[in-house]
């Protein structure tokens, strides 16, 4: 049975009240995009397209961003077969498999996914994924009897021996559609907790003697998040595959450990990413991109060959096209930086032009918010804007213009043309030192009436 034939339920009405957070759980953040929905793109990526996504009441009104997934409320939170059974009562399996998984546990991979499916399709009515964490604690034990599995035992009904088993359950198991809602409808809460465990489909199906059998995940990509520290630990995984899938791509990242990277950064070929360097969501850098480190991104474009950094900030709306140069201490926001213009220090660019090879010198300001209204500033091709200019737009620099040093520009500079407002300058011969004596001597004065 293909993927395609296959229908998930995903487990995402959790309180999670260890988060301590307005948040509801599953809509924190991992490497920018919430925990479920790297479980979606984690199924989709497996050809697993259909979905019914269980959601606390908490989350009713969020149904919508889910589409074209199903959803359905779990009013009464009475356990993960409980859960099972409202999606089931909701939508009809029909011929399909029906794979669980957890919003909560974001990282399990392709090659698992399928290989689970594929386990299950080797005439077994329930597979089960396993692993083996080095503190088994309170993870649920698989009963095993060679190849087979047995039962599942949550660990606050398990034996002394029991939780000596190594093996534990992760909760993620595929069963067969048409006799799951039978199994899931005959489940009791006669535990400690008083729920119904989806773990007990497995002796249900036991004792219409079907064939269960188990396959084994690595323990990384089974990491529950259940509080922030948790969170913690998934977004180190997580952030390692990046690195290690874009080193793989042809980037190269100086300090690996202190670049992070965002679920949909896309680089090009022969791209250096210096050290400190953080990329927020919708950043596309291109090829032979230089980026000196200590740098911060978001919803920006990075044209071939452009050079950033170090400490640059690319905000939303940020565009560079090939071979411009942003430089330390630069900030652009909703602005296009067009073929070979620099940028090179102390200076702030937002809702802006700066043309073809224009210069900006160091500390310009485009003032753009007059506190009402955010306003354009245009800079020609090949413009040079002197250093402490301010712009104040909305205005246009024409091509090939000058504005000196300090200048504030609060009219159209037409093209060629040179732009100054400076008052005269007056050199008064001979008096600095007297200068000093009077600061001197009322420093002096200051000092004995205290």
């Amino acid at each position: 049975m293909p993927a395609a034939q296959t229908i998930a339920i995903v487990l995402a009405a959790g309180m999670g009240t260890r988060m301590r957070s307005d948040t509801p759980k599953v809509m924190h953040q991992l490497a920018g995009m919430p925990l479920v929905d790297h479980v979606l793109a984690g199924l989709s990526a497996a050809g697993i397209t259909k979905a019914t996504v269980v959601l606390g009441p908490e989350m009713a009104d969020q149904t919508a961003r889910f589409a074209p997934h199903n959803t359905v409320i779990q009013t009464e939170r009475l356990g993960t077969g409980h859960a099972v059974k409202v999606a089931l009562d909701a939508y009809d399996p029909s011929e399909s498999d029906v794979l669980v998984v957890y919003a909560d546990t974001p990282l399990l991979t392709t090659e698992t996914i399928n290989a689970l499916l594929e386990q299950k399709r080797n005439d077994a009515a329930v597979a089960v994924l396993g692993f083996r964490p080095d503190d088994p604690g309170a993870y649920g034990r698989l009963i095993t009897q060679g190849d087979q599995l047995e039962s599942i035992v949550e660990a606050a009904d398990a034996s002394t021996d029991e939780l000596k088993i190594e093996l534990c359950n992760s909760g993620v198991l595929v069963a067969n559609g048409q006799k799951l809602g039978a199994w899931v409808n005959a489940l009791k809460n006669d535990n400690t907790k008083g729920e119904f465990y989806l773990t007990h489909v497995v002796a249900l199906a036991r004792a219409d003697n079907e064939a269960c059998v188990f396959t084994e995940g690595e323990v990384d990509e089974l990491v529950g998040i259940n509080n922030r520290a948790d969170l913690a630990v998934a977004e180190g995984i997580v952030q390692n595959r990046y690195r290690a899938a874009v080193m793989a791509a042809g980037v190269t990242l100086q300090d690996p450990a202190s670049v992070f990277l965002c679920h949909d950064t896309t680089f090009g070929t022969d791209v250096e990413v210096g050290p400190f360097t953080v990329f927020g969501p919708g950043v596309v850098i291109g090829s032979h991109v230089t980026i000196k480190g200590f740098c911060h991104f978001e919803n920006a474009t990075i044209g071939d060959r452009a050079v950033v950094g170090p400490y640059a900030r690319l905000r939303p709306g940020a565009e560079l096209d090939e071979g411009a140069h942003i430089g330390n201490f630069v900030e652009i926001k909703n602005a296009r930086i067009e073929q070979g213009a620099k940028v090179n220090h102390l200076s702030y660019v937002g809702d802006a032009r700066v043309g073809q090879g224009a210069n900006v010198g160091a500390g310009t300001i485009t003032a753009n918010y007059d506190g009402f209204n955010k306003s354009k500033t245009n800079i020609g091709a090949g413009a040079s804007i002197g250093s402490n200019t301010v712009l104040v737009a909305p205005v246009n620099v024409g091509d090939g213009a000058i504005t000196g040093a300090g200048t504030v520009v609060r009219k159209d500079v037409p093209d060629n043309a040179i732009a100054v407002s400076e008052a005269a300058q007056r050199n008064r011969e001979g008096t600095a030192d007297a200068y000093r004596a009077q600061k001197k001597a009322v420093k002096e004065s200051n000092g004995k009436d205290s």
